[in-house]
């Protein structure tokens, strides 16, 4: 296994990237809580996270936490400016960088202590140019592995930095509890909890088989692994993204089909917009469905040519949609999702399609992704969207944040 002799691996992570670019860009924001979304939490600042408040958690529920709160809508274009800005410093500061999302990647600093300093002093200036150039706080874990240097961001947070040592990582490691793992959501958090495992140090003193049994296989090794602090991961360059999805809560409360066919129509809009921003198009549309007794289900369609036009997509939700309409009056629907896969690079040639007009709808696609850009998401939007509560507008799926520039 390879072991760097120094720790020279970032995990620089912008601290509630949402929630501090809309402090960033109104100061009447700065200090209060603030939550960014209305049906669902996309992100909260520290003051509303004081609270209780997390990402993730339904709009009703954080109100109730936190009735002071300052809900804001999510803003697109300030996100990606401010996410090209974050990633051209990454790449002005290390020759190997790893988006994992628009606010956070993983950077390898090896080679470079003639040049530009020590691993702490390139956290040092990554930090104030941010700041400077960006207007966001970020904080910077410094250690020999990907894992350790995770972890050590999260532990610094907000806006600090933090090295583990090469040689002190399972010092720094063991007295944390398990939900510091990277990898330990709260599913394997709590199944550690009922057998008295609250520390990472409980998880090293066990077997592997040990914990297998108690996590399963794959989450049993890969937790035992880290828990020894076994992670020869490099640093490396992220592949293109295999999917553009997002997906809109809907509550409990009975839903018309009206009122289904307008969340499509939104996250269709929003899905597709984003396939075309990066320069993608792709073959096989999935809708995903949450019921009211929290089982799941997806139906899916492949086309024989990849496309990134919303009325194709469109056309086929609608199709899907009204398939599992049954199903969804029977048993009730409490989220919608879409993903689009089998992604290719569009380039610049469009393919025409048949009838003659697709080509037609594609460039009206085109030209109003260029006026959203230019004026913003709700300058041009839908009729049958009109006068509806933004708490119909979609989510991204969890992962599934829009490519880290590369």
């Amino acid at each position: 296994m390879f072991v760097p002799r120094e720790a020279t691996i970032l995990h620089a992570d912008a601290d509630c990237f949402y929630a501090s670019v809309a402090q960033r860009d109104n100061p009447e924001l700065r200090g209060k809580p603030v939550i960014v979304g209305g049906g669902v939490v996309m992100a909260a600042s520290y003051e509303a996270r004081a609270y209780g408040v997390r990402s993730a958690m339904g709009g009703a529920q954080a109100r109730r936490l936190c009735p002071h709160a300052i809900e804001v809508d999510m803003d697109w274009p300030a996100y990606v400016e401010a996410s090209r800005a974050l990633f051209e410093i990454f790449e002005h500061a290390a020759p190997h960088v790893e988006g994992l999302s628009m606010e956070e990647a993983f950077m390898d600093v090896r080679g470079l202590r003639h040049v530009s300093g020590s691993p702490v002093e390139i956290g040092i200036r990554l930090r104030r140019e941010v700041r400077e150039r960006v207007g966001l706080p970020i904080t910077v874990g410094i250690a020999t592995t990907k894992h350790i240097a995770k972890v050590a961001s999260r532990t610094a947070k907000p806006d600090g930095l933090l090295l583990v040592p090469a040689g002190q990582e399972l010092r720094f490691l063991h007295p944390l509890s398990v939900e510091r793992l990277w990898g330990v959501g709260p599913a394997s958090a709590a199944k550690l909890h009922r057998h008295g495992i609250t520390h990472v140090r409980q998880m090293a003193e066990l077997s592997a088989p040990e914990l297998v049994s108690i996590l399963g296989r794959a989450a049993g090794r890969h937790a035992h692994a880290l828990a020894h602090n076994r992670d020869p991961r490099r640093v490396r360059r992220r592949r293109g993204r295999r999917s553009i999805g997002s997906q809109s809560a809907l509550g409990r409360s009975p839903k018309s089909p009206e009122m289904l066919d307008r969340v499509a129509v939104a996250i269709t809009d929003r899905v597709t917009r984003r396939m075309r921003s990066a320069g993608r198009r792709g073959r096989t549309v999935t809708l995903r469905l949450r019921f009211d007794d929290f089982s799941r289900a997806t139906r899916s369609r492949t086309l024989w040519q990849a496309t990134a036009s919303t009325q194709v997509v469109l056309r086929i939700v609608r199709a899907l949609l009204a398939a599992a309409m049954p199903t969804i009056e029977r048993r009730g629907l409490t989220l919608l999702g879409l993903t689009v896969s089998n992604l290719d690079h569009g380039g610049g040639a469009i393919q025409l399609e048949l009838p003659l007009d697709g080509a037609d709808r594609v460039a009206l696609d085109y030209a109003l992704d260029e006026l959203r850009r230019r004026y913003g998401p709700k300058c041009v939007t839908r009729a049958t969207l009109v006068g509806r509560s933004d708490r119909l507008a979609p989510s991204l799926l969890p992962g599934d944040e829009p490519e880290a520039p590369r």
